[in-house]
């Protein structure tokens, strides 16, 4: 039976759920893009502010297959932040290219609720269901501008490949259930390393490597990236990879990841070629989507550091690490998408590096902004992304993960490079800066792009806030 204390643990979800409902009903009674655009707003603020009464009742086990703790709660919060921005995102990008975009609202709240399912997951029953619900939404966003022939490639892709990943994620847990008799993570670490959960347990990270793209699963990352909208891209990079890395964690700590030296290894092995062949892919890409898409490789590389960390220092220390990585990731990856989605026109977007020369002499603004996250992205001191990546050395040092350390180094090193590129581009003196992408965009979306720019230096000049809510939200 479900309490009225798991109900009280459960309102953010709670929220979400009945926030897509009503979307539902409004859009099958009458069209109208504000009013469903106004309506997911204040269901994703009201979720928000009840995080908070949330956290008063954790830790929480809700049925077997939920835990809803503070880790959980955090990244809930984050993904309803990172979900309100996209959302603000895509009311000026759909408004004017879109015969019908109410839907994509829908399909935002929908998608956050597998990941708030996912962030609270103890049990694999949860995770492919909130997986599930979480990819089965993208497809649709993906390929939401149905008459732009990219789009629609790009949403095959994606369900295709994603089909094939959700096959290997059930016949390995279907390979752990037959020799644990169980579905719960806990229960693994006092099971016997037998080769069948080996096996099980690798295509199950197999399966979760294609989510994250990982190398060799990335090869659908670019194509996807640069078809799909802009706005989606952005939640595409953030919520829907940290949800995954967040349930992966817990199954890392909770299954005891350090008594499977084979998979600790094959998880290294994952981040060393993902940290490499995501900087090297991205060094002569003349498409900032595509460089950006190939970018993110090499951050999910480098957050598979904390993840192998986990199983040699405390849980709650790399529960510390990735969750604020990942707060500097989301706010630093939105504001990226955030410019090229402002600055794009309504017949398409910007996105060749072309597009951006001069940039800072037609459109001074936007250019601060993308300059300000590429150089995050890069971990330059004063930015969100450099404390991210202190603590990811710090993750690394107490792990002794040495070689991969010096090759997140290397890494840094060549995406110093590319973003430096992109940079100058838009210092070059430009003799077309008529023919220059306009920024279009409501007062909404600038405004999304100053929050943004805040946080981004606001995280790296002042993180200890943030770190003392983290430390309170960290993995027993």
């Amino acid at each position: 039976m479900i309490s009225a204390v798991d109900l009280i643990a459960l309102l953010p979800l709670l929220i979400l759920t009945g926030t897509a409902i009503l979307a539902m009903l409004a859009i099958a009674i009458r069209r109208n893009h504000r009013l469903v655009f106004l309506l997911t707003v204040a269901g994703l603020l009201g979720a928000l502010a009840l995080v908070p009464m949330a956290a008063n009742m954790t830790p929480r086990t809700v049925t077997p297959l939920l835990l809803v703790d503070r880790y959980a709660l955090v990244f809930t919060a984050l993904a309803l932040a990172a979900g309100l921005v996209v959302v603000c995102l895509c009311r000026s990008y759909f408004g004017v290219r879109a015969d019908q975009p109410e839907e994509v609202y829908l399909l935002i709240l929908t998608a956050l609720l597998g990941a708030g399912v996912l962030a609270a997951g103890r049990h694999f029953a949860s995770f492919f269901l909130g997986l599930e619900t979480l990819s089965v939404s993208l497809f649709a966003l993906i390929a939401y501008p149905y008459r732009d022939e990219r789009a629609l490639e790009a949403g095959i892709k994606y369900l295709v490949l994603s089909g094939a990943a959700s096959g290997f994620l059930v016949f390995g847990m279907a390979l752990v259930y037959a020799d644990t008799g169980t579905l719960e993570f806990s229960a693994l670490i006092s099971a016997s390393s037998t080769l069948t959960i080996i096996i099980g347990t690798i295509l199950i990270v197999a399966a979760v490597s294609f989510k994250l793209s990982l190398v060799p699963f990335h090869l659908w990352t670019a194509d996807v990236y640069q078809g799909a909208p802009a706005p989606v891209t952005a939640f595409l990079a953030t919520v829907s990879k940290g949800a995954v890395f967040v349930l992966l964690l817990r199954y890392a700590v909770a299954g005891g990841l350090g008594q499977a030296p084979a998979l600790v290894n094959v998880l290294s092995l994952l981040a060393a070629l993902s940290m490499l062949a995501g900087n090297l892919l991205a060094l002569r890409q003349d498409n900032l989507k595509r460089l950006l898409a190939y970018s993110s490789i090499a951050h999910m590389g480098y957050l598979l550091i904390v993840l192998v960390a986990g199983s040699k220092v405390s849980g709650s220390f790399a529960a510390e690490a990735l969750l604020f990585y990942l707060a500097a990731y989301f706010v630093t990856t939105l504001a990226a998408f955030g410019t090229i989605t402002v600055l794009s026109p309504s017949d398409r977007e910007a996105e060749s590096l072309d597009d951006y020369a001069g940039l800072f002499h037609s459109h001074p603004w936007p250019a601060t902004v993308l300059a300000s996250a590429l150089l995050s992205l890069a971990g330059i001191p004063l930015t969100a992304g450099f404390v991210g990546k202190f603590y990811l050395f710090a993750a690394g040092g107490l792990g002794e993960l040495w070689t991969l350390l010096a090759l997140l180094v290397v890494g840094s090193g060549l995406g110093l490079y590319y973003y430096v590129r992109v940079i100058f581009q838009m210092a070059k003196p430009s003799l077309d800066i008529a023919g220059k992408p306009t920024a279009p965009a409501p007062l909404e979306a600038h405004l999304v792009l100053v929050v943004l720019l805040v946080l981004l230096f606001g995280l790296g000049v002042y993180p200890g806030g943030v770190i003392d809510l983290l430390t309170m939200a960290a993995l027993r």
